[in-house]
């Protein structure tokens, strides 16, 4: 009988070499692991099938499961032998995340146990992902959000129209007016499968409706996913610096069509744009007849100073030409492998909008928007955002704790989201890149300054004061004081394997 996990495996010995089968049985299925033919959790052929296979005593395969047994590669589970589940799949360092450094990872690659011989992180240490955009999603899975999905699975064959489900596009009119400060009318959103979704579907409609390419206008630094964007869909990318209140209107050019902001919560300083920049802005957008695309990036997610409304709340002003469109999503506040975000949308734009979205079909499942409205529809998204504010506050709370008092370093001040900039105070483009690869040789992963700058160095217009170098770290992960604290032991310049004490914390008694 074969064995009931019986897999295929690409082992080849080569019975006139000097180095045992043992040994080469265990590097076959090392192989086998590290370039994803074996997954974590599966399981691994007999060692009397695997032994009649190869031609070798069973006790030469057993010898070389015990081997691997020891290096953490396999486990025993219920009678059968498996790839450890816990090498859980991670990018290497240096590599580029698909997201926007910042959250949808590429290609998985297996982690290598403590005590493998090459690759992955130091040995005996677990590689730490710090890098921006991956929520913490601890405490999502509740009994609201399971009653939410089990209704909706059981109307799976439900279709909506072109600009979403009814109920959902309500639901999402109430979530932007309590927690946006902006009274939309459902009629006014569209369901997308998220920012980037939502933003081609507007680039292709205003380049449809222009008859070429669009001119669009950056902010720089800026996020990086929606400029590549952007330049995807062949328009034309402006980058226009930023100061400490935001994009500079007074730096948008002539010919601008669409000028891509988040002035919420910039992407990746961290400041909000202030009202007055606001009005300067909506009002060279009318003049020069623009559309002006908000990313609202975080906008939920700010955790110190007074709430600041969407920009599309001002953009209501009575005889006033709508100029604004709002990008929103929950891949930060729910998770992002969740696919759904919504446009807010201005007339006569919306109905050009539905009509394409008519034309391409929907990408978001109706199983997925009927489960979404019904988790709104409770309330239990307002909940969730409270808690989150304050869970990254504290979290935001504990980076300033560990990354302060360093040589050269400055870390910048943020007033909400998921991420922290520190800044290389006095490093080049090759300091900060040594910080990276650094602290890759330490486990942590983190993300370089250099890739939110649209160019290869700030421009002569841009603020001083702006970070030139430095590193975005998220505050995403469950490991964020491990992380945070061999991410100082880097900056202190004590070595990728070495750490430096921090700080302590205040105990409880003190607290009080």
């Amino acid at each position: 009988m074969r064995h009931p996990h019986d897999i295929d495996l690409p082992l080849v010995l080569d019975r006139g070499s000097s180095v045992s089968l043992v040994v080469q049985v265990a590097d076959g299925l090392r192989r086998a692991i590290e370039t994803g033919v074996l997954r974590p959790g599966d399981a691994v052929p007999s060692t009397r099938t695997l032994a009649s296979r190869l031609g070798v005593s069973r006790g030469s395969v057993v010898a070389a499961f015990d081997q691997l047994h020891g290096e953490g590669w396999l486990v025993a589970d219920h009678g059968a032998t498996r790839v450890d589940p816990a090498l859980a799949p991670l990018r290497p360092a240096g590599t580029r995340q698909g997201e926007d450094l910042a959250g949808h990872q590429e290609g998985p690659t297996a982690q290598r146990p403590a005590g493998a011989r090459q690759g992955g992180g130091p040995a005996g240490r677990t590689i730490i992902d710090l890098r921006p955009g991956q929520p913490d999603v601890t405490g999502l899975v509740d009994p609201t959000w399971r009653a939410a999905w089990r209704e909706a699975a059981r109307h799976p064959g439900g279709r909506h129209g072109p600009a979403g489900s009814v109920p959902l596009r309500a639901a999402l009119a109430d979530h932007v007016r309590v927690a946006r400060g902006a009274a939309v009318a459902p009629d006014e959103i569209v369901v997308t499968a998220g920012a980037r979704e939502g933003l081609q579907l507007v680039l292709t409609t205003l380049g449809l409706a222009a008859g070429r390419p669009l001119v669009v206008a950056v902010e720089d630094p800026g996020y990086p996913a929606l400029r590549r964007v952007v330049a995807a869909l062949g328009h034309a990318v402006v980058a226009v610096p930023v100061d400490v209140d935001g994009l500079r209107v007074d730096l948008l050019g002539e010919g601008t069509d669409v000028v891509l902001v988040t002035p919420g919560h910039q992407y990746p300083l961290g400041g909000a744009m202030p009202v007055a920049r606001r009005l300067a802005l909506l009002a060279w957008a009318r003049a020069h007849g623009a559309v002006v695309v908000e990313d609202d990036y975080d906008g939920e997610l700010r955790f110190t100073g007074e709430p600041v409304p969407a920009l599309v709340a001002l953009d209501r002003a009575p005889g006033d030409e709508r100029v604004v469109v709002t990008l929103g999503s929950f891949a930060k506040v729910l998770a992002p492998g969740l696919g759904l975000g919504h446009l807010v949308l201005p007339d006569p734009l919306r109905d050009k909008v539905i009509a394409l979205r008519s034309d391409l079909g929907s990408p978001v499942a109706g199983v997925v928007q009927d489960a979404l409205a019904r988790y709104l529809e409770t309330g239990a998204l307002r909940r969730r955002t409270g808690r989150m504010r304050r869970r990254y506050r504290a979290r935001r709370d504990l980076a300033v704790e560990v990354l302060t008092d360093l040589p050269g370093v400055r870390l910048r001040p943020t007033d909400g989201g998921l991420h922290a900039v520190v800044e290389l105070v006095d490093a080049g483009p090759a300091g900060e890149r040594e910080a990276v690869d650094q602290a890759g040789a330490a486990g942590v992963l983190v993300a370089g300054m250099a890739d939110y700058w649209a160019g290869t160095a700030p421009r002569p217009e841009s603020p001083v004061d702006l970070p030139r170098h430095g590193l975005v770290v998220g505050l995403g992960t469950p490991s964020l004081e491990e992380g945070l604290t061999r991410l100082r032991g880097v900056l202190s310049g004590t070595g990728p394997r070495g750490s430096t004490p921090r700080p302590r914390r205040p105990s409880a008694a003190s607290r009080r």
